[in-house]
């Protein structure tokens, strides 16, 4: 059998500015009761989640673009902490002392500090070795297109659970902005389905309906899972579902026993078991 041809990047870095641009006007077109609506991440009201936007940013410009560190001990990771409990006691520790700020100087903050990223993600080569690797696809080390398409689907998503908790009408649906959204969730694929076993040949197509949509395809073989360009045969089990969908699905924004109850509007056909681990991935750490 010939091997599979390696996936393309996801180049996103020149994305940026316009993920900004809406999440910011999308921002200042909110009535001050809007910024305390509930969100569906976490607890998280519409402020919260724009100044987690903004930590996020900010804390890639210290780390990355000016290479610091804090010499206080209980900023890094405790010996007991798993990694995702430290970045929850980062994120809540960000929230509570941002509370207190107004969102006029969140937006003005927000717009200071993506600019920075932005100029920061177009200046890194992509194949260089990223300063985080993309634990969730189940990477040790990721080259920086990878990681900076990583920070580009918490950016789309975030803005996208504002559009929803506001009511307002999307404007990063668009294909451009977020397809490669999807693309990069769906590296997590082959993570997923490490230990699960299957004949070699085995095979499942996630195809997502819209104007973002594709179809994405995993292949068991000797070497273990891998996510392939195109099928060389029929799926074994196909998941259909839309882009929407998709990306709450992946987020952790529906429980596994909520997307069980959507069924057939997320519709699985051939095998059910194949298929279900699909129901369990998650591309995000928090």
């Amino acid at each position: 059998m010939p091997t599979n041809p390696p996936l393309p990047p996801i180049l996103v870095a020149d994305l940026f500015p316009t993920i900004s641009d809406r999440l910011l006007e999308l921002l200042r077109s909110l009535e001050p009761a809007e910024w305390h609506l509930p969100t569906s991440s976490s607890r998280r009201m519409v402020k919260d989640v724009a100044s987690h936007l903004l930590d996020g940013s900010l804390r890639r410009l210290s780390m990355q673009r000016d290479r610091y560190r804090s010499p206080d001990r209980n900023d890094g990771l405790r010996d007991e902490e798993s990694l995702v409990e430290f970045l929850n006691r980062l994120n809540a520790d960000w929230d509570r002392a941002t509370r207190r700020l107004s969102p006029q100087v969140l937006i003005e903050l927000i717009e200071w500090a993506d600019a920075g990223v932005a100029a920061l993600f177009q200046s890194l080569d992509p194949w260089g070795t990223a300063i985080f690797p993309v634990a969730w696809a189940g990477e040790l080390h990721s080259p920086n297109w990878m990681d900076v398409a990583r920070e580009f689907t918490e950016k789309w998503h975030h803005t996208q659970q504002i559009f929803e908790a506001t009511g307002r009408e999307s404007t990063i649906v668009e294909r451009r902005l977020m397809n490669p959204c999807l693309e990069t969730f769906l590296r997590a694929l082959p993570w997923t389905y490490q230990d699960f076993d299957a004949a070699d040949g085995s095979t499942l197509a996630i195809d997502v309906t819209g104007e973002a949509g594709g179809t994405w395809h995993l292949e068991r073989t000797s070497d273990g899972w891998q996510q392939v360009p195109s099928a060389r045969r029929t799926p074994h089990a196909t998941v259909t579902l839309s882009a929407l969908d998709l990306w709450r699905l992946v987020t952790k924004r529906r429980s596994t026993a909520k997307v069980r109850q959507l069924l057939p509007v997320i519709r699985i056909d051939g095998d059910h078991d194949l298929a279900d681990r699909f129901l369990t991935m998650t591309s995000m750490m928090v």
